[in-house]
C-alpha cells in the first residue's frame, strides 16, 4: 500500500513508536523511509559550545537515531537519513510537501514537552500543513 513514507523523528520513546508503526506500514510493499532528523538553532548552538569538533557534533546527531536505525536494519526496510536545520515543525512540513509521500509518520510527542505546551506540538503543526497523510503515533 504504501511506497515511500517520511518519518519524522527525534531519538524520544514516541519516535521510537512511530518507527515501528513505519516499518509495520512499509514492510508489504517492500518500499523506502525517509528518517528526518530537524536540529533547532538553540540545539545546534549547544552542540557547538559542548563538542570539539564537526565530526564530534555530527556523530551526537546520529546517535540519537541510532535505536530507530537498529529497528530499520534489522526489518531489512530501505531507508535514508535526512539531517535538517530550522524550527521542526516548518523544516518537517516543507521537506514533505516536496517530496511524493504516501505518508508522513511521526509521534504525538517528542523530546521537548515544554515546546509542546507553549507554542504548539510540531504534531500538530504538521498534520495541520503537510499535503499528504499524516499519522501520529502515541
Amino acid at each position: 500500500m504504501f511506497q515511500k513514507i517520511l518519518l519524522a523523528a527525534d531519538g524520544s520513546e514516541h519516535a521510537m513508536r512511530a518507527a515501528e508503526k513505519a516499518i509495520a506500514l512499509i514492510k508489504p510493499s517492500n518500499g523506502m523511509v525517509d528518517l528526518v532528523y530537524v536540529v533547532n538553532g538553540a540545539t545546534s548552538k549547544s552542540d557547538v559550545l559542548r563538542s570539539s569538533s564537526k565530526v564530534e557534533i555530527e556523530e551526537k546527531r546520529k546517535q540519537k537515531l541510532k535505536g530507530i536505525e537498529d529497528l530499520f536494519q534489522a526489518s531489512g526496510i530501505g531507508y535514508q537519513v535526512h539531517i535538517l536545520h530550522g524550527e521542526a515543525g516548518p523544516t518537517i512540513v516543507e521537506f514533505a510537501n516536496k517530496g511524493s509521500y504516501d505518508c508522513v509518520v511521526l509521534g504525538s510527542r517528542g523530546l521537548n514537552p515544554l515546546q509542546s505546551m507553549v507554542l504548539g506540538s510540531v504534531s500538530h503543526k504538521v498534520a495541520k500543513r503537510v499535503t499528504s497523510p499524516v499519522m501520529i503515533i502515541k
